[in-house]
């Protein structure tokens, strides 16, 4: 345990990013999206938490810019940590459960997203090697097991003077 500590001691402070997870008739709804140096992924809707945002309003965004859909969070699944094996880059993931509505297909994507798909957990197993990280199919695991946590849970303590 103490070699993981150490690890990650020796990592740049982790960057704050949010995900939803949404679960209809067993299929998730997952992005393909193109990384920095052109490999084709799969992840969550995700994305960084903006300057001034709270973390839910940084899901709600991140989900729709990422798939045209309005997303609902209903409550917390975990929060996450992961380095990622370059070791330049390490992430504190918030993951919120929810549900869609309003889809907008004419609305245009995030740029590295290509398309938005609802897959079933083997689906996503099959494809492990896309996976963007090992995040994707731990959290849809966590989902699946009950893990629920109330979102009163978070607090916000922002004002515009702040900012």
């Amino acid at each position: 345990m103490q070699q993981q500590t150490n690890a990650f001691h020796a990592l740049p402070r982790p960057k704050v990013t949010v995900a939803g997870v949404v679960e209809r008739d067993g299929c998730f709804l997952v992005v393909e999206e193109r990384t920095v140096d052109g490999k084709l992924v799969i992840n969550q809707p995700a994305g960084h938490v903006e300057h001034g945002e709270t973390l839910l309003e940084a899901v709600r965004r991140e989900v729709f810019e990422e798939t045209a859909w309005q997303f609902t969070p209903e409550f917390l699944v975990g929060i996450y940590i992961w380095a990622h094996p370059n070791g330049k880059h390490s992430y504190l993931r918030v993951c919120f459960g929810g549900t869609v509505d309003q889809h907008q297909p004419d609305q245009a994507l995030d740029e590295p997203i290509v398309q938005a798909h609802w897959l079933t957990r083997e689906q996503l197993q099959a494809r492990h090697a896309q996976l963007r990280s090992p995040l994707v199919l731990g959290v849809i695991d966590d989902y699946l097991a009950g893990e629920r946590y109330p979102l009163s849970v978070l607090k916000s303590f922002l004002s515009s003077a702040e900012l």
